[in-house]
């Protein structure tokens, strides 16, 4: 359905960094330090997701993160 650029954390379940060489998406409830979830949102590149699910995110283009979720889907 709809993606929107994000700065903080709250109350999501999953994050994707926009940033064009990444394009992953983040399990925050799994979140690992390596994810530098911190740094993706200072550096503006966070997006999130409408619905908040994985699915959503695959939908659009976000691979998974190979440190909280696994699998890459590419």
């Amino acid at each position: 359905m709809a993606m929107y650029p994000t700065t903080t954390r709250n109350g999501k379940h999953y994050l994707g960094n926009s940033s064009a060489s990444k394009m992953e998406v983040h399990d925050l409830k799994n979140e690992k330090t390596v994810c530098q979830i911190d740094e993706i949102l200072g550096a503006k590149h966070g997006v999130g997701f409408v619905p908040d699910t994985l699915e959503e995110a695959h939908n659009n283009n976000y691979d998974n993160c190979a440190y909280c979720i696994g699998g890459s889907i590419r």
